[in-house]
């Protein structure tokens, strides 16, 4: 139909995902189940977007051949302007639809966040960060879960990974990754003096087992009693596990639990999102970047966020985004960061596309 795209290869698509999810022998599998599940769900909606373009479409096309008309003309033309921007609001939403889903959406996503250039105002901020993601994630209904922390003396943390698990957990957070800059007064300054200090964050979807496969002779494991505060159990026990994975050269510590195998677990799935993410970047050019390159060097100069106390402002440098809300962003008030993102994102995605 003229101005709307074509949607014949999602209707068959969709015919044929039909046929597969009235065999009950795909349920054996639930992870297939539930991504042809999805599957199913995203093209229904693209059609039903397609069959209300299409009846803005006809309408507004039988308004145009109204307007000559000598008695219904004038009527016509009122409605012509409120039929039109009803048609390209649907068919925009169509458009958005029909581009293609992310390959990591649905997963749990894991954040790491490092203090970098600051010294301790930088572990500080990286608390501060952690606490305005576990708010963010509370308000989004996100079970979270912390897979490893190194604190500082000061109460902030050196290192802290925790994963997110939620439907839209990756679409919403993906956007976090890379250094964050503050500029403030630190509690330490007697003087007054605003520094300027940053914390890289860093973004990965949970790799699932069955997409890497670790062997076993590959790992170098060691255990050691954990340190710092944690009551009497943790410092007594060899329950600490560093895990060092000999071809990549990751490395992976955890000593949050007393258990020596669940630290051991928590450490594999941290493990596993960090290899998954250097395939990613080696079968597709959006991850052409090593993982280190994700969030820089941590050096002051390069941010994608600013947060400036002074003047309560937030600034997005990616999209030259500034609001003053700073103190409810830091309280988990997001949306307006993240929204402001996506739409961005859809924007440049769209405007890449030719239907």
């Amino acid at each position: 139909m003229e101005n709307l795209p074509k949607v014949d290869p999602f209707r068959q698509r969709y015919n044929t995902i039909e046929l597969e999810l009235s065999d009950p022998d795909i349920f054996k599998d639930a992870e297939k189940a539930k991504s042809l599940s999805r599957e199913h769900n995203h093209i229904r909606a693209i059609l039903g977007f397609y069959d209300k373009a299409s009846e803005c479409l006809n309408e507004l096309n039988q308004l145009k051949e109204l307007i000559e008309d000598p008695e219904l003309g004038e009527t016509a033309a009122e409605e012509l302007d409120s039929a039109e921007k009803q048609f390209f609001a649907v068919r925009e939403e169509l458009l958005l639809a029909m581009l293609p889903e992310d390959p990591d959406s649905g997963r749990n996503t894991i954040i790491e966040i490092r203090a970098g250039a600051g010294g301790d105002e930088a572990s500080l901020f990286a608390a501060d960060l952690y606490r305005m993601y576990c708010k963010y994630g509370e308000s989004c209904g996100w079970a979270s879960e912390c897979l490893g922390q190194s604190p500082s003396e000061t109460g902030g943390f050196k290192e802290i990974v925790f994963v997110f698990k939620g439907e839209d957990a990756w679409s919403k957070m993906r956007f976090e990754s890379g250094v964050h800059r503050v500029q403030r007064v630190p509690v330490t300054e007697a003087g007054g003096r605003i520094h300027t200090s940053t914390a890289t964050v860093a973004v990965l979807p949970e790799a699932r087992e069955v997409e890497i496969k670790i062997d076993s002779n590959d790992l170098e494991i060691n255990v050691c009693r954990a340190s710092g505060p944690g009551g009497q159990g943790v410092n007594t026990t060899d329950s600490a596990v560093q895990l060092l994975h000999k071809p990549s050269g990751i490395s992976v510590y955890c000593a949050d639990e007393r258990s020596q195998l669940k630290n051991k677990e928590k450490a594999m799935t941290v493990l596993r999102a960090r290899l998954l993410k250097a395939k990613q970047a080696e079968e597709d050019a959006k991850y052409a970047k090593e993982r280190k390159d994700q969030v820089g060097s941590g050096d002051r100069s390069e941010r994608i966020r600013t947060y400036n106390f002074p003047q309560s402002r937030i600034t997005d440098h990616r999209i030259n985004y500034t609001s003053h809300a700073l103190a409810d962003t830091l309280m988990g008030e997001l949306d307006h960061l993240i929204d402001a993102l996506q739409e961005f994102d859809q924007k440049n995605k769209l405007n890449s596309l030719s239907f």
